[in-house]
């Protein structure tokens, strides 16, 4: 595992990039089913330790603000091949486990993780209703082993912002987690 930061290579104000992949149901999800409201893109793998550290918090949190009107929709990008308990199957279990109520997509190809510059699981994208960044960063302080409590307070205050049409924040704190387990054809500048 190679801890790694957010890359902050999507500009705010970037209009987030189109995707159209599988969920964990067999549909197809792509960026425009989120038209009109706010959206989370959250770059998630089922393995890593950063992720599973929060993951019961996302839940939690998606569900109270998707009552608010903000969209979320999860995103793994891992190179199954390499790591299996990241596969489709696998994704489906963790739905269940975590009681996720947004779509899970996988990104075979990987395509949409280089589009969006994601380096590391988990990664967060926060999208304005015409889909342009908001705002990207960390969930919160919290970490494995840290001690410190998780609550989501980052990303709960650039979701309070984006609701009330409030500038987007500024030096934001960068994620940090496992890296993205990239395809070797796919390995990309930021991480090589």
């Amino acid at each position: 595992m190679s801890l790694v930061p957010s890359t902050f290579e999507l500009e705010i104000g970037a209009l987030a990039p189109d995707f159209q992949l599988l969920d964990t149901k067999n549909q197809i999800i792509t960026r425009d089913h989120f038209k009109g409201s706010p959206l989370v893109v959250m770059f998630l793998s089922n393995h890593c330790p950063y992720v599973k550290h929060i993951a019961n918090e996302i839940s939690s949190l998606s569900k109270v603000y998707e009552m608010k009107g903000i969209n979320f929709v999860g995103i793994n990008s891992n190179d199954v091949s390499k790591y299996p308990a990241d596969s489709p199957e696998k994704m489906k279990e963790e739905v269940t486990l975590r009681k996720y109520s947004f779509p899970y997509l996988y990104d075979e190809r990987q395509s949409v993780a280089l589009h969006y510059k994601a380096a590391c699981t988990p990664d967060f994208f926060l999208f304005d209703k015409n889909f342009k960044l908001y705002y990207m960063g960390q969930f919160d302080d919290s970490r494995p082993g840290n001690n410190i409590p998780v609550t989501g307070k980052d990303l709960i205050r650039a979701m309070r912002g984006v609701l009330a049409n409030d500038p987007a924040p500024k030096n934001t704190t960068p994620s940090v987690g496992c890296n993205i387990k990239w395809k070797p054809e796919n390995t990309p500048p930021w991480f090589a």
